[in-house]
């Protein structure tokens, strides 16, 4: 499947936030984010992300954006993940990551791929879920 196609597939979060916040929910969401944007805290969720994505390469081979080459070397993941929009590719899923949000988008998983995500995100202090307007 190309990225194009990818993205047209049904989708999971990976974030921070244990589900999605309710459109016009109490709270302040958009000042927490904000928050969390700072880059102090935007560096230790990124660092997150990269535990989550390297150890999902201790069980499956990933391939950054739409590169041949597989298992690239743990420091060229983190600094993908760390500095620019990558498409991690395994198992026929793409995991997409922006350097400068607090989420991952996880398209087309299948159950499997699915639950080790979630057992390794567990594992960095984040949360999958399937946003609501995805159903």
């Amino acid at each position: 499947m190309t990225v194009e196609e990818l993205f047209q597939t049904p989708y999971y979060i990976i974030d921070i936030l244990p589900a999605q916040v309710p459109e016009f929910g109490p709270g302040q969401y958009f000042a927490v984010e904000k928050w969390f944007l700072g880059t102090d805290r935007l560096k230790a969720v990124k660092e997150k992300h990269i535990g989550l994505i390297l150890k999902l390469n201790c069980y499956r081979d990933i391939a950054l954006d739409e590169q041949d080459e597989t298992n690239p070397p743990p420091e060229q993941i983190a600094e993908a993940v760390m500095n620019r929009p990558v498409c991690i590719r395994t198992d026929g899923a793409m995991i997409v990551s922006e350097p400068d949000e607090t989420w991952l988008t996880v398209y087309n998983a299948g159950e499997q791929l699915l639950n080790l995500i979630r057992t390794l995100a567990a594992g960095e202090g984040l949360y999958a879920w399937r946003p609501e307007i995805n159903s």
